[in-house]
């Protein structure tokens, strides 16, 4: 019997990576002293499992930015507008296509399935010259045997990463990259070549877009990828890893009948289904990698249970052919709560995040082989009896008021055009209205105050008044650009989400509970463990003093509940659509607390409304019907003339279009830049959308400032397929993550190249 782990966090249990990164790309350090954190870090994490117990370590999960843009950079498929000109890709090329570089753009970001995790999508074309470019994979597996580790080396499949990718640009939208399959397979051939010499025993492809709704051609593009790689794999043991879902049905024939592959890998808590699969024909012989163990969530796993799961299945696949293992990779959990000291204990005790889920992996796999540690299992299921009977999870009071939500539907009495007109008559705006998403930059001041007052260290009164001096800045600063509709910049918000949780009941919180979103970019996920509610309001105050600051209408700011669902980690001992009515219900009254202290704009922002779409076709419906229900619950109440913004980001909208138009929002700003405005195609294809809408005219996420030019250019672009009545001009997404030095001039270009677009409008009426 053998334990697994699919992945590992990258970042470090105090984020490590980030400070380095960000230290390198400000220039403040060099490669060298980057790489040297880098290799800590992996060091680190191999140790830890090797002393843990764990048979099959994985290498090559470590990635600088994400690991299908290392996959780019191993294919040698560089965007040529990135200037390489082949040889080994380095640091300059490699995070120029994630970051974007003065002169040229980055490539688009989107989300990893249905996680807050986003990944670099490839950019592909019939006349890409693949070539292998970069050699991490070996040289990491190299690594970790100088230190005495054998790992088995992860490597994103071909077939995902081909159906992860678009066409590039100036490639007919009609091309498949899957057909360039033949093209990419002979550089995984010499991946292979280069670990087996190396002297590694296991290679595993992670492909786990096989859950996905497949048809025919694709699952016959693994069976063909799969063949041809036959005779390079020889001598070596293949694991195909899948996640995140069930596969479907023939999507299991397909995958269990090639002869090249020795295991696979299932999710089999997001999976249950699969299972029965199993149950209906294993091939003889073959490894299961059983991912029992969440790699998701941040809950103690129910042992008992799995133990007893684990039993069945090895009775089915054979001793010695039963493999346990994380349902995925343990990148979309906190790294460790051993360095959460003011956390509550008891909620503590409930809680694994990913060095404890593998603890719990190796715990599984002793005591399947008879060698049960009697103490951890006794602990463990004290952990969980407290969880089920703490009165801290349950408040009837919430429990009434979401029940009699069921079987009910929430809609604004009028519809979006009338309301538009009633808002116009009061707010006077411009056509092709200016704002921002939300956020301003944060100074190293402000991050120090907000700490300092955190810890007590100075009084309430100083931190008010510093965040009222940051707002009235960012007020005057956006009267300076003479942006139309402002926000306060939410300098006393350290996380969206986080923010808010803080104040509402049924969170908890940790100090150090990082879990990666992009790049550097890491968030801080609260922790839902009972029901939600809110106490008193939560922002009314600060966006009070904001409007008192400019006649100008002043924007208030809230997240939506189902991002604040999304992007939480979630109780598991209801469904999760509960959950999300009860928060609906405490923003609600925040929405309406808003409207009568004046607020005449409130945006309730579902960043995370697509992430949480199933993978699965069949699963969707359920889930966008209560996702959207619950966006509507929050300003049903509201009167016409108070304007409802939503904002979404970095995620493929277009198969959920008719969604996002039945939210009824009044305003949408939508992410539109980096995806080289992708949304567009939508309303050329006839979809009708009568509210307003801001499709991004510049991507946040990239240090480079566009030109007004430039912007001018989108936003004509936007005018061809929407009407200038209903247009806004706006950012991708919030400034937060950008410095003032980029953010002034871009905004001052968005700005100059609305007021120019209103000239030529006005001119030709």
């Amino acid at each position: 019997m053998a334990s697994h782990i699919v992945g590992y966090p990258r970042i470090g249990p105090k984020r490590e990576l980030k400070f380095a990164l960000e230290s390198f790309w400000d220039g403040k350090s060099s490669a060298e002293d980057l790489e040297r954190v880098a290799a800590d870090l992996r060091a680190s994490i191999w140790k830890q499992m090797a002393e843990v117990g764990i048979k099959y370590i994985p290498s090559n999960t470590f990635s600088y930015y994400d690991q299908v843009l290392d996959t780019t950079a191993m294919l040698g498929a560089v965007p040529t507008r990135y200037s390489w000109n082949g040889g080994e890709i380095g640091f300059d090329v490699y995070f120029s296509m994630a970051r974007g570089n003065a002169s040229v753009p980055a490539m688009e970001m989107t989300k990893w399935f249905d996680t807050n995790y986003h990944f670099i999508v490839p950019e592909l074309g019939p006349d890409v010259k693949f070539s292998y470019a970069s050699h991490k994979a070996v040289h990491e597996y190299k690594e970790a045997k100088a230190l005495g580790v054998e790992t088995i080396p992860v490597l994103v499949g071909p077939v995902s990463y081909l159906l992860l990718s678009k066409p590039a640009k100036g490639v007919e939208k009609s091309f498949s990259p899957l057909s360039l399959v033949n093209e990419i397979l002979p550089i995984y051939k010499e991946v292979v070549s280069e670990l087996k010499q190396a002297g590694a025993t296991w290679v595993q492809f992670d492909e786990p877009t096989l859950v996905m709704d497949l048809n025919s051609d694709i699952l016959q593009a693994f069976t063909h990828a799969y063949s041809e790689l036959e005779s390079s794999l020889s001598g070596l043991n293949v694991l195909v890893e899948t996640y995140f879902a069930d596969l479907p049905a023939e999507a299991y024939k397909t995958i269990t009948s090639l002869k090249a592959i020795t295991g696979f890998g299932f999710d089999l808590v997001r999976g249950s289904k699969t299972i029965d699969w199993v149950k209906d024909g294993f091939p003889s012989g073959k490894y299961l990698f059983a991912g029992v163990v969440d790699g998701r969530n941040i809950w103690a796993n129910d042992l008992t249970a799995s133990l007893y799961t684990l039993q069945s299945l090895e009775g089915l696949v054979g001793k010695g052919k039963l493999i346990v293992s994380t349902s995925c990779s343990l990148l979309h959990t906190a790294v460790d709560k051993e360095n959460e000291t003011m956390l509550d204990e008891e909620i503590k005790s409930w809680l694994a995040f990913a060095a404890q889920k593998v603890v719990e992996v190796s715990a599984l796999t002793k005591a399947l082989t008879g060698n049960k540690d009697e103490a951890f299992f006794t602990t463990n299921s004290a952990a969980l009896a407290s969880r089920k009977s703490s009165k801290r999870v349950t408040d009837e009071a919430v429990q009434k008021a979401t029940a009699t939500l069921k079987g009910s539907d929430h809609h604004r009495d009028t519809s979006v055009s009338a309301r538009l007109e009633a808002q116009q008559k009061k707010l006077s705006l411009p056509i092709l209205p200016t704002t921002t998403i939300g956020s301003f930059p944060q100074t190293m001041e402000v991050r120090k105050v907000r700490r300092e007052y955190k810890a007590n260290k100075i009084s309430e009164k100083a931190y008010v008044n510093t965040m009222k001096d940051e707002i009235n800045r960012v007020v005057k600063l956006q009267e300076e650009l003479d942006i139309d509709v402002l926000v306060h910049g939410e300098p006393e918000r350290n996380d969206m989400v986080e923010y808010f949780g803080e104040q509402l009941s049924g969170f908890a919180f940790t100090m150090n509970g990082w879990v990666q979103s992009y790049g550097s970019r890491c968030v801080k996920p609260p922790i839902i463990y009972g029901d939600v509610s809110r106490p008193k309001p939560m922002t009314v105050f600060w966006s009070s003093i904001a409007q008192s600051m400019t006649k100008r209408p002043m924007k208030g700011m809230l997240t939506g509940p189902v991002t604040i669902l999304n992007w939480s980690f979630v109780r598991d001992d209801q469904p999760r659509f509960e959950t999300c009515y009860q928060i609906a219900l405490a923003i609600k009254d925040e929405v309406e607390d808003l409207e009568k202290a004046g607020i005449n704009i409130i945006q309730i922002d579902e960043a995370a409304l697509r992430e949480g779409l199933p993978l699965r076709k069949d699963e969707q419906a359920f889930y966008l019907d209560w996702a959207v229900h619950s966006f509507r619950i929050t300003n049903v109440g509201v009167k016409d003339t108070t304007q409802i913004h939503t904002h979404m980001c970095y995620s493929n909208f277009n198969e959920i279009i008719r969604s996002i138009i039945n939210m009824d929002a009044d305003v949408i700003t939508i992410e539109n830049s980096r995806s080289d405005q992708k949304l567009l195609s939508v309303f050329r294809e006839g979809v009708k959308y009568n509210a307003g809408i801001g499709p991004g005219v510049y991507d946040i996420h990239s240090p480079r400032v566009p030109s007004k030019d430039e912007i001018v250019e989108r936003i004509n672009k936007t005018l061809g397929v929407l009407g200038s009545n209903i247009l806004w001009v706006n950012p991708d997404c919030g400034l937060k993550t950008r410095k003032y030095s980029e953010v002034k001039p871009a905004l001052t270009n968005m700005v100059a190249a609305a007021k120019h677009l209103r000239a030529q409008i006005s001119g030709t009426k």
